[in-house]
Formats: C-alpha cells, structure tokens, sequence
C-alpha cells in the first residue's frame, strides 16, 4: 500500500484539530493509504528527515501550523526545486482549513516576487480546506503528477571533503545563508563585501558552497581578501550550481538536512541574506534548535538582514511578521544595512563570550 506521512502534533482531547484529524485518518485509510505519524508523536530531526522522505510516498500537513511543521513544508518545497530524486513524483497537500498556512505562503509570494523564488509554490504545495479535497488533490496528482521545477543539471558531481584548520587568531566562523539564484547585481556586490568584511575581520565564513548567486559571491568576497572559507552542499545541488573555486574546507554531505547540521556545528554566528526558500528553511532550523536549548545552537547569534531594494521594500519583512508570533525576544536580531552586520555580530559573539566566562 502506498504510505502518507501526517504532520502535526495533537494536543490532548480539547484540540481543536482533533476531529480534522480523525476525519482525514478515516478517509485515507479508507483510500488504501497507509499512514505514518497518525497519532502526531513521531518527532523528526535533521539526521532523520531525509529517511523519512524515502519512505513515504505523499506528505499531508494539517491545521494549526507550528514552526516545526513550516519547516517541514519548506523543506520539500526546496526539495521539489532542488531535483532531489527521493522527492520525485510525490505529492504534498496542506490542508489549511483554520488558515494557519497563510503567513508562509505570503513569504513564498513575497520572495517569488522577489526574485529568489522561481516557481509558484501552489504547484508543489497543494492547498486543500477540507479533509474530503486532499484526497482529491492526491488522486489528481496520481494521475497527472507534479509540475517540472524549470532547472537543469550542469553535469555529475565529483566532489569530495577536504578540510584545511582555521587560523588560529580567527574569533570565529560567520555561516551566511542566502540565495544562490539571485543575480541582480547589488544585492551580489552587498554579498562580495560580506565576504571581504569577514575576511579582514579575522572571521571565517561557512556558506552553503553554491556557485552562483549572492552565495558565489560571498565565497569570492572572502576568497579574494584571503579568509578562512568553507561550506557544505550535496551533489545533487552541486549539479545544478557548481562549486566556486577557493575553499579551504569542504564537507560533502547527502542530503540538505545534514549539510545545514554540519554547517551550523561548524559555526558561531549566522546572517540570514537576501535569500529563497532555502533560506528560510535554514532559518527556521535555527529557530527551532534554539527553542530545543539545542546545543549546537547555544548562545550562537543570529542576524537577519532586513535590506531594501531600490523601491524601499524590505526583503525580510513578511518573514520577520511570521516570527513575530512564533519566537522569543532575542531568537534573532535585525541589522537593516550592510554596516550594521558586523557589529551585530560582534556584539553577539562578546555576549556569548561574557556568558561563557560568567
């Protein structure tokens, strides 16, 4: 029988999805579907996640989004624009009956935009209000399957890890998500410069290792200034963006959710640039482990780069809304100029140091 992964969580007897659920369970056992996470107690991490995606052949979110399900959805969002072959063919449905889905997929409207999303998320995501519709929409999909995503591989991957030791004198690595699509040619001259700030600041800088895009040009920012500079990608993004020339240290990873892991370990700080869905997924990684007291993510700071285009739009604007209802004071912090990220990250890194010692 095929098998449905379920998201969410149900919260005791009072939940308000509850009977949502029950309907939905009814029906896709009536369908022929097996169902994983039934009951909402299986919890998913990075080192699992992928694993959970191979084994299911369709994922159903439910009312009543938390951030651990948003990140979910994003993941396979970024997933079906990555080519991830374990992704190829199954469907996703978001039953968004209480509209709880609607913030996120202002932000996925927002960066499509933008520019750093290329594709409409309502072809991948599909939305349903009702449990008796997702199964329409699953039945549909099995005939007519999912939209391609418009990207095409440049060739097969041949990479593989190195590792270089970073100087000793560094004060720490600098991970800065962001777009690795964007081409517009400011927002890759405010990326170079990122680089080269970190470089002369004696910070090294951990990126996704993307190519192209603000990612290519932070890497070669501090390449050219002569940093510390490493990443992790997986090889199935290598083939559609390539590797840029002059990292010191490279960890090849198998999927996306432990390529973050290893670069979030690998870090003290991290900036969110303008960026797509990845970006955001990454985000809400972040956030997540700190509401976890995830070590991994103890007193590590985290900016976000509000910039405005030359229409004075903010990039993270309806990202920074969403968080509003979903994080705690201090999860993050806004630097809305270039120049404000370094002493943004400074003065992290002193609180972090300042907590240590105390």
């Amino acid at each position: 029988m095929p098998k449905v992964r379920l998201s969410g969580t149900v919260l005791g007897t009072d939940d308000p999805g509850r009977a949502v659920r029950a309907r939905l369970l009814y029906l896709l056992f009536g369908a022929g579907w097996d169902i994983y996470n039934s009951n909402g107690d299986q919890r998913i991490t990075l080192s699992n996640i992928e694993r959970k995606i191979i084994e299911a052949d369709a994922f159903v979110f439910t009312p009543g989004a938390t951030l651990e399900d948003m990140f979910k959805a994003i993941s396979i969002f970024v997933g079906y624009q990555t080519l991830d072959k374990n992704l190829a063919g199954k469907p996703t449905v978001i039953l968004n009956a209480d509209f709880s889905w609607d913030p996120l997929f202002s932000v996925l409207d927002h960066l499509n935009r933008m520019g750093t999303i290329k594709q409409d998320h309502r072809d991948f995501l599909l939305g349903s209000e009702s449990p008796e519709a997702v199964l329409e929409t699953l039945d549909v999909v099995a005939s007519r399957g999912l939209p391609d995503a418009g990207r095409e591989k440049m060739g097969e991957s041949k990479a593989t890890s190195f590792e270089t030791p970073v100087p000793d004198d560094y004060l720490g690595n600098v991970c800065v998500f962001c777009s690795a699509t964007l081409e517009e040619p400011s927002y890759l001259r405010d990326g170079e410069e990122l680089g080269r700030l970190l470089a002369v600041n004696r910070l090294g800088c951990v990126s996704g290792a993307g190519k192209s895009g603000i990612m290519g040009a932070v890497v070669k920012g501090s390449v050219g200034a002569g940093g510390w500079t490493a990443g992790s990608n997986v090889p199935h993004i290598i083939e559609l963006e390539g590797l840029p020339d002059g990292l010191s240290s490279f960890w090849l990873r198998g999927d996306i959710y432990t390529r973050m892991e290893v670069m979030i370990e690998n870090s003290d700080a991290f900036v969110i640039f303008p960026g797509g869905a990845g970006t955001v997924q990454e985000l809400l990684a972040l956030m997540i482990f700190k509401h976890q007291k995830n070590p991994l993510m103890a007193g590590k700071p985290v900016i976000v780069f509000n910039r405005s285009n030359a229409a004075g739009v903010r990039f993270w604007d309806p990202l920074i809304n969403l968080l509003s209802d979903l994080c705690e004071p201090g999860d993050f912090a806004v630097a809305n100029t270039l120049e404000d990220i370094l002493p943004a990250i400074r003065s992290g890194l002193e609180k972090t140091r300042t907590a240590v010692v105390g």
